[in-house]
């Protein structure tokens, strides 16, 4: 499996598992979709549920959200342990230990399973995934929507790929990535 490595942020170390940064890639996706690797990445790509699920299912593992608005503001938000589920456990997020400065968008969602347009896991009336346009760990619905619609910094749909503690959940943030090391 080919990866892509981020070894200067934070000491680096850094498997990259998810990046957004203009739209060139559809997040809109079906599970089999999700399960398996998609996109480019050296530009915008998700590494797969199944890719995920194997590499955080031993051992100790930490996560990094980089997220940047259009006026070029970066912020952060780390968590101490993170893994994904199984696809029995229809590919359940954990994390926990939250530190940075975005705010914590991501443990509301901690211990819910996956939701794509065609597998809704939610605990919502409706599938999150079709209502958000974006595949997720969804609640009822969410608090951070990292594979929503890419929008290039429009504030006007709930839709957009978004964490809430940063610009809130109708703002589309210009860049988006997540990593995880071994702690």
């Amino acid at each position: 499996m080919q990866v892509y490595c981020d070894q200067t942020t934070d000491t680096g170390g850094w498997m990259v598992f998810q990046r957004r940064r203009d739209g060139s890639e559809n997040f809109y996706r079906t599970w089999a979709e999700y399960q398996g690797m998609f996109g480019n990445l050296s530009n915008e790509f998700w590494l797969g549920m199944e890719n995920l699920h194997a590499l955080t299912r031993t051992g100790n593992y930490e996560l990094r959200v980089e997220l940047e608005d259009c006026a070029n503001v970066k912020k952060f938000a780390k968590f101490r342990s993170f893994s994904i589920g199984s696809a029995e456990e229809n590919y359940s997020l954990t994390v926990s230990g939250y530190s940075g400065n975005a705010g914590d968008s991501l443990s509301f969602h901690s211990g819910r399973p996956f939701t794509t347009k065609d597998v809704d896991n939610d605990i919502s009336g409706g599938n999150c995934a079709v209502i958000e346009h974006g595949a997720w760990w969804y609640a009822v619905c969410y608090a951070s929507n990292l594979n929503g619609e890419y929008l290039n910094c429009q504030t006007t749909t709930d839709r957009a790929a978004s964490w809430n503690t940063f610009h809130g959940t109708k703002y589309s943030l210009k860049f988006i990535e997540m990593k995880f090391r071994p702690i």
